[in-house]
């Protein structure tokens, strides 16, 4: 019981402090539960983002399940899942219920252009550390580059790849070609 409650409250004030999504989180999560805990490995923590970008629903909540089953199973996933959730829940039934214009406050606008800038810087660190963790070499580099020129070009494109799709692609390719590559060895 004592590592479940531990499980939600670390994921209580993670889900605090999520401002900006999954991404924005990442230094957060990587400081608190692989530097500080030792609970997933920086790799584990990678996959769990790609695995989360590919489910429904939001990467961070998603990322907190998986870590959750991981330490304690499902009851670990339903604590660590209630935990994230229980701040943003209750601010947002808070706002709704007593702050009539609450977003057209001018103090909480100021608040919002400052958190938006400090996102980007988040966002922007974890794209350094997934490309130092994920671009490892020639093969990585090339599918960067094709995933990349799809995303950017689709508009040009008779029809839009879903995101899901190229996930899924890259993960096929990866397979194929890190398994051909093991067997050549």
């Amino acid at each position: 019981m004592k590592e479940l409650v531990e499980l939600y409250l670390v994921f209580l004030k993670i889900g605090a402090v999520n401002f900006g999504g999954g991404y924005a989180m990442l230094p957060l999560l990587e400081e608190e539960l692989n530097k500080k805990r030792g609970w997933v490995t920086t790799d584990e923590l990678m996959d769990y983002f790609a695995i989360g970008q590919c489910t429904p629903g939001i990467i961070a909540l998603n990322v907190s399940t998986f870590i959750g089953n991981k330490r304690h199973g499902i009851a670990g996933a339903a604590a660590s899942t209630l935990g994230f959730l229980t701040c943003p829940i209750a601010l947002i039934t808070i706002i709704a219920a007593f702050l009539e214009g609450f977003a057209e406050m001018p103090l909480v606008q100021n608040a919002f252009a400052g958190i938006r800038v400090c996102v980007c810087v988040l966002i922007l660190e974890a794209i350094i550390r997934l490309w130092k963790k994920s671009i490892v070499d020639r093969i990585a580099f090339v599918m960067y580059i094709v995933i990349f020129a799809l995303m950017a070009f689709s508009g040009l494109l008779p029809f839009r790849i879903p995101a899901a799709v190229l996930v899924i692609a890259a993960g096929v390719a990866g397979v194929l070609i890190r398994g051909h590559k093991e067997v050549s060895r």
